[in-house]
């Protein structure tokens, strides 16, 4: 029959164009966290996201610019966890990473923190695979997605190093489960010590 299909259609726009204010009056009642209930299976309807007012929650996976982690010293200061082994700008896709290497004057050796870190954010394309590949857990992919802005957006050391706690909060259920598998590698590691 001619014209059913479009009959269907308009009769989903029309469900939820009402589920909308129904959805709308329901929330004036209960008083629930409306941006919360918006993001949720359980959202119905249409609906638009004042975005500068309200801000939608970001999945816990959700990955835009990496970022390095730092650990607070016994002293306060900042004990930056990457090696400057460079497997991040080996893995990194779009090369959008540059670490320069020193080496201490006495020794000659390479010393095991990055002289300088960059990392061009303009044409990072947010793979994670910095994050994925890094042996030391150095670097890790942050939520904030508001960088904009009308210059180039290469991003050095100071501006990549967040604390530890930083990255517990953004992602905490990734965060306990590293620390226990951390915490079961220096048990073993120990334990083989004691037997050797």
């Amino acid at each position: 029959m001619n014209g059913l299909g479009l009959l269907k259609g308009l009769s989903v726009t029309l469900k939820r164009f009402v589920d909308s204010y129904i959805e709308d009056l329901s929330w004036l009642f209960k008083r629930y966290n409306r941006v919360e209930l918006r993001t949720s299976k359980d959202a119905r309807g249409t609906f638009t996201i004042q975005y500068p007012e309200e801000k939608l929650p970001v999945p816990e996976e959700f990955r835009y610019k990496p970022f390095l982690l730092y650990e607070e010293g016994s002293n306060g200061e900042k004990e930056i966890r990457c090696t400057s082994c460079g497997i991040c700008a080996k893995a990194c896709p779009t090369q959008c990473i540059w670490i320069v290497r020193s080496n201490d004057p006495v020794t000659g050796r390479p010393v095991t923190q990055p002289a300088g870190f960059w990392i061009d954010a303009d044409i990072c394309m947010s793979c994670g695979f910095c994050a994925e590949y890094c042996p030391f857990d150095a670097i890790k992919m942050d939520h904030d997605y508001e960088v904009s802005s009308y210059t180039r957006n290469l991003m050095d050391i100071n501006e990549l190093m967040k604390p530890v706690s930083y990255y517990a909060s953004i992602r905490p259920l990734n965060y306990a489960r590293e620390e226990e598998a951390r915490r079961a590698k220096e048990a073993a590691k120990a334990a083989k010590a004691e037997t050797a």
